[in-house]
């Protein structure tokens, strides 16, 4: 592909793969930054032995420099590795913690939390981040972005899912840098007095003082709540009925202040500014204008990650626009990411960045491989066209990254952008317009009026896209080797029908032929698998029985279990599924399970492979290991933790395995 060509898309891949590495295989930074400089001096004496005989010494040696910067970078970005790193302590015991917080996370119904940096560990300097969490306390003031507070208490390391195929809310944390939370009442610290204050202070609070601004005036619950997330960012006042129609409609973007919102900015910029490019050298003074304002939209917006990173992004498209050469919009895509990756190399993992990138990029390429199939006369159908055309590439750009994060996928994606993209621009220009008149306190109440009315019928736009559930598929199994395969036959698609050869079409084939091939052989793997699965579930008791496609699940209560076997259901391509009363014992391969409920009555004498605790049950454990003999003992979430912490210390005074769900995850029994 000609793509390649670009030096800037060859060094972005080659950091690209370096971070890849560096995140997955930890290398010490000392050891990495040597091997950098090592680099650096042997591309002096690479480029003049490149003049002699024609090897590309320099090229190879620049990638292997790019490479090791991409795993420097990333392994300065984890911290762990620092000597000045918080976890290089023991954090086994309470400590005297002095935080600072860098974020205010959305809150759920029980806590509030933070990200907040380490700034010194028993009053010596450290570094790194951690979550802080409070309880929920309406009485308690909350803490703000530059907040410094001093506490005592003890990291606890942050829990994996414990259950197949969830969530794997510490992997997310990893990729974020974090690797421990505080938990901590409200009475456990004190504010340090004169904290220093930074620019994401300042911008955060800012963002507060327009949202009280805002706050003030007649606007709908719902119609204040999108407005705080279209404009800045701030979603965590949306309903969660208001928020699904904008994701079943496939319009969830539009609540994310990112490339969307800043793209259709700038070309509004660029269409305010023009009347400057008469001046002499007003190209560029409009440039500069125009990358300031973009820049004073994004501290509006309180700097959040996404803001930041679309900001980056769109400054260098604003520069490819200025220099009026369309392939500088590949060079500035590939340079805004590896300027953002050489910064924040850990935004690589972050489902935002790919798909920010993944959309604009297929914009930038597939549109207008779109537009030359077709010229419509009609202008109105030619606008229809352009925009139906820009709403396909960006889809097919992050399609397989949805399927693979989301699982499902709204057909009617293009009705709610066909609907809503072309008055996007009049819906943020005015929602500037209101923000900056309610800073001035200027803002009539006419207008008050007009922009909820506005923001109204968005919604209910929205709401009616949603409620054709018809097309809304979900559920739908997609792992990383599907997402891999389904962006090269994009990629292969569009090279074909940009020139049908016979080898584009060979590598199209070749493509779909990979994707029904792994496809098929999932689907063998999963219908030759049996496997007898012990969830965990606060309160409750869940087996799985799975084989093949069909799953049997046995529970102690059957209300509110869809969230903790929705995610299995769809990762192991369960097509049917069936309820049954959860019994005392199962037998299997010649294999037995005992489960003991509240009752607590056992087969005295008989020996059985597994027993599992549920319901706490008030039995003498070691009488009944003596009587029934088992391999293991495994307890589950319906039973109290000081039982459990019993149950342990009697497994191990008999010698034998204990697992509790609470702490270990989810149980398999091996039936073989």
């Amino acid at each position: 592909m000609q793509l390649f060509n670009f030096v800037s898309i060859k060094l972005t891949l080659c950091l690209i793969i370096g971070i890849v590495i560096g995140f997955n295989i930890q290398v010490d930074w000392q050891v990495s930054a040597y091997c950098i400089l090592t680099l650096l001096l042997l591309l002096f004496w690479a480029k003049r032995k490149q003049t002699r005989n024609g090897f590309p010494y320099f090229e190879l040696i620049f990638v292997f420099a790019t490479s090791l910067l991409g795993i420097f970078i990333v392994t300065i970005a984890q911290s762990k590795s620092l000597p000045t790193h918080y976890s290089k302590k023991n954090l086994a015991e309470q400590k005297l913690w002095e935080l600072k917080v860098r974020e205010v996370l959305k809150p759920n119904p029980f806590t509030q939390r933070y990200v907040a940096n380490v700034i010194s560990l028993e009053n010596e300097h450290s570094s790194g981040n951690l979550i802080l969490s409070f309880p929920i306390d309406s009485m308690v003031k909350k803490l703000k972005v530059d907040d410094e507070i001093i506490l005592f208490s003890k990291a606890e390391t942050i829990k994996p899912s414990l259950n197949p195929h969830q969530f794997d809310y510490k992997d997310y944390l990893k990729k974020l840098g974090i690797y421990h939370q505080i938990r901590v009442n409200s009475k456990d610290y004190v504010f340090k007095e004169s904290a220093s204050t930074t620019i994401y202070g300042l911008a955060s609070n800012f963002r507060e003082h327009i949202i009280s601004k805002l706050k003030t005036k007649d606007f709908g619950k719902d119609e204040l709540a999108v407005i705080q997330a279209l404009l800045l960012g701030q979603r965590s006042d949306i309903s969660e009925s208001t928020y699904n129609n904008y994701k079943n409609a496939g319009a969830v973007h539009i609540l994310a202040v990112s490339g969307l919102h800043v793209g259709i900015l700038l070309l509004l910029l660029q269409f305010l500014l023009n009347p400057i490019e008469r001046f002499p050298k007003g190209k560029g003074i409009k440039l500069v204008l125009i990358v300031f304002l973009l820049w004073a939209y994004a501290f509006i917006a309180g700097l959040s990650p996404s803001i930041v990173r679309a900001v980056t992004m769109f400054s260098f498209l604003a520069y490819a626009m200025y220099l009026n050469r369309p392939t500088n919009a590949f060079n500035s895509i590939a340079l805004s990411m590896f300027f953002i990756l050489l910064i924040k190399p850990l935004f690589l993992f972050q489902v935002g960045f790919q798909m920010s990138y993944a959309a604009v990029f297929a914009i930038v390429w597939i549109y207008p491989k779109l537009q030359q199939f077709w010229f419509p006369e009609n202008y109105l159908i030619q606008k229809i066209w352009q925009l139906f055309s820009v709403s396909v590439a960006a889809q097919l750009g992050v399609l397989p990254i949805s399927l693979f994060y989301f699982h499902q996928f709204p057909a009617l994606f293009f009705v709610s952008n066909l609907l809503i993209i072309p008055f996007l621009g009049f819906i943020l220009g005015m929602g500037v317009l209101v923000i900056l008149l309610s800073i001035f306190n200027s803002l009539p109440n006419v207008m008050v009026y007009a922009y909820n009315q506005v923001i109204k019928s968005m919604n209910a736009i929205v709401d009616w896209v949603a409620q054709q559930e018809g097309f809304i598929i979900k559920d739908i199994p997609f792992d990383n080797v599907q997402m891999v395969l389904a962006y090269l036959i994009i990629i292969a698609l569009i090279v074909f029908l940009s020139k049908p050869r016979f080898k584009n079409a060979i590598a199209l084939l070749l493509g779909i032929v990979a994707l029904q091939g792994w496809t098929i052989w999932t689907q063998v793997k999963v219908q030759n698998k049996e496997a007898f699965i012990l969830l965990h579930k606060s309160k409750n008791t869940i087996l799985l029985h799975q084989t093949g496609r069909i799953l049997i699940i046995y529970a102690h209560d059957t209300i509110n279990i869809n969230s903790s076997i929705n995610d299995y259901k769809i990762a192991e391509r369960i097509q049917s599924i069936f309820f049954h009363e959860l019994k005392n014992s199962y037998d299997s391969n010649g294999k037995s399970i005992y489960v003991m409920d509240s009752i607590g009555v056992y087969p005295k004498m008989e020996a059985q492979d597994f027993l599992l605790l549920t319901q706490s049950p008030k039995v003498n454990l070691e009488r009944v290991i003596d009587s029934i003999q088992p391999k293991i003992v495994i307890a589950d979430g319906s039973n109290y933790p000081s039982y459990m912490e019993r149950w342990k210390r009697t497994c191990n005074k008999k010698s034998i395995p204990f697992h509790s769900t609470g702490e270990k995850g989810f149980y398999v029994f091996d039936l073989d």
